[in-house]
């Protein structure tokens, strides 16, 4: 019981004396180490993950039981280690400064009601594509640019509408087996080649195609809509997770949550700046009008 005291008492103590700064500092490290553990689920870098921590436990081990050569040799293990490891994990690092590169500059620029328009036809389709488990693989474009993805298809820069997508993922038409890659409210692309995951931990059930959605989903912040050739079924795939026999309502709440409601967040704070600014500039003329009591 002292024991608690005397450790309840000292970290009271440690707290009274951190500052904002201290703070923030927690809190930035900890937001680091969630995305990193987030980072590894959604990769392929499971067991590498767990082989680096028994690394760490066996260097921290050697330490502590004085095994100076074991200890030796991994802290020279260690320092190549650095290097082996930007190596083993330089896809991932890459799609991870890509991704954070991109949040700096939007590519959305569509207005709500225009995508509202585009998610309507886009739901349209999928549920009649559906009923004829016709295959589709619909990708909606958000910040990430997948210019890579659209040259290896054919560019279409057409009009969002449920008959046309329908038309696209028609068996007997060219362009079916590909992806169909909507940029700005408009059909940017279609017959386009995705990359496969590759993750291990999935079902047998699925397909190459919800393969190649979750592949993309993976290397981007895309939204990706995928029917099922066999049952159907209307799935998507975000940031590397698979959501899986959805109805048209559920399919149109997602797409409205991951693609409208950042547009309106992005209006409120464009609004908000403008106010701001023609707020100072009212301030600025009035300071600029001359006096009229010492005219």
């Amino acid at each position: 019981m002292e024991v608690f005291s005397n450790g309840l008492s000292r970290s009271v103590n440690y707290l009274s004396t951190m500052g904002i700064s201290d703070f923030l500092d927690i809190i930035i490290v900890a937001y680091l180490i969630y995305k990193a553990i987030g980072f590894v689920r959604r990769t392929n870098s499971n067991n590498l993950a767990k082989g680096l921590v028994v690394f760490l436990l066996a260097l921290w081990g050697s330490d502590i039981f004085s095994l100076t050569m074991i200890n030796f040799l991994l802290r020279k293990t260690a320092e190549l280690g650095l290097i082996a490891l930007l190596i083993l994990f330089q896809p991932e690092l890459r799609r991870l400064l890509e991704r954070m590169g991109s949040g700096f500059a939007s590519g959305r620029s569509s207005s709500g009601t225009v995508m509202d328009s585009a998610i309507s036809q886009t739901v349209q389709a999928c549920c009649d594509m559906s009923a004829s488990k016709t295959g589709a693989l619909i990708i909606f474009e958000r910040d990430v640019k997948l210019n890579s993805i659209m040259s290896t298809g054919t560019i279409v820069n057409a009009d969002i509408t449920s008959e046309l997508i329908k038309n696209l993922f028609y068996n007997k038409a060219p362009l079916h087996d590909g992806a169909v890659i909507m940029r700005s409210a408009k059909i940017a692309a279609a017959g386009c080649v995705l990359p496969l995951t590759q993750s291990t931990n999935l079902s047998k059930e699925l397909g190459m195609r919800h393969r190649a959605g979750i592949g993309l989903s993976e290397q981007s912040d895309a939204v990706v809509v995928i029917v099922s050739e066999e049952t159907g079924s209307i799935s998507v795939a975000l940031d590397g997770m698979l959501k899986r026999h959805l109805t048209a309502a559920a399919l149109e709440s997602i797409l409205r949550t991951e693609l409208v409601t950042e547009e309106a967040e992005e209006s409120k704070k464009n609004i908000i700046l403008n106010n701001l600014k023609n707020f100072f500039k009212v301030n600025d003329n009035e300071q600029d009008k001359p006096d009229e009591k010492n005219l």
